[in-house]
């Protein structure tokens, strides 16, 4: 192996059916494999002989820099996320970090984002134009939240919603819901999938009101249609706009 070479790998769900290949054969390739302790449990027993470097919630920056000096003392390492890499993942952190360690490569490689795989397990409610945005105020500010929510009403986008809710922000999907239906009227359709790609998935249709009530968990992504949202035979679809009648 050539050494120096740093993947931030995107894992999907997390299950290796969900992987890409470029995924796997990222992992496969690496002496070590890094990431948080929960996406680390989720990988092929196959790869429990390798190196790992391991990190609690909250020690993004820590695991980014272990990843970094693996790298730089001349192994190839994997650096694993949930999702895609680059959407709420390390690949950002990584590149911000990396002029501090001259002569690594690193690679991002894409994977199945959450907005992607839960659409797929609700229909096709993302056919048209979609925002994605996160509920999460620890790295975001309260109010420039509110204003994407807002945003994404007023041009009726589809929107999905990552991280809906947690002990410490157990209101912070009702509030969502809330402003939302300033803009949006209460019946909008909606979908929720939970464990997405997980032997736990579940996932359930209601509106926009519903969101409210609806008991939240950070395992959850929400989806909220556009004007033109509808569902067909249990499945959420917003229409792309070929069939014109």
């Amino acid at each position: 192996m050539s050494g120096k070479k740093l993947y931030v790998v995107g894992m999907g769900p997390g299950d290796e059916l969900y992987m890409t290949r470029e995924a796997l054969n990222a992992i496969e390739e690496s002496d070590v494999i890094a990431g948080y302790k929960v996406y680390i449990n989720l990988l092929p027993e196959r790869y429990a002989d390798k190196e790992h470097i391991i990190t609690g919630m909250r020690a993004e920056e820590e695991r980014c820099r272990l990843s970094l000096e693996a790298a730089s003392s001349g192994k190839t390492v994997a650096l694993v996320c949930s999702g895609d890499a680059g959407v709420y993942g390390m690949a950002s952190l990584v590149l911000e970090l990396a002029p501090e360690y001259p002569g690594v490569e690193i690679r991002v490689v894409s994977g199945v984002t959450a907005a992607l795989s839960g659409s797929a397990v609700l229909g096709a409610p993302l056919s048209n134009d979609f925002a994605v945005i996160s509920l999460s105020d620890i790295l975001t500010p309260k109010e420039k939240i509110i204003k994407r929510l807002r945003a994404a009403a007023e041009g009726d986008f589809c929107i999905a919603l990552y991280n809906p809710g947690s002990h410490n922000r157990p209101e912070a999907l009702k509030e969502a819901a809330k402003i939302l239906m300033e803009t949006i009227e209460e019946d909008r359709v909606a979908g929720v999938v939970e464990n997405i790609g997980r032997a736990e998935q579940r996932m359930r249709l209601c509106t926009l009101k519903e969101l409210e009530t609806l008991e939240v968990n950070m395992f959850m992504t929400v989806f909220i249609g556009n004007s033109s949202t509808k569902i067909i035979d249990g499945h959420m679809v917003t229409p792309r706009g070929y069939i014109v009648k």
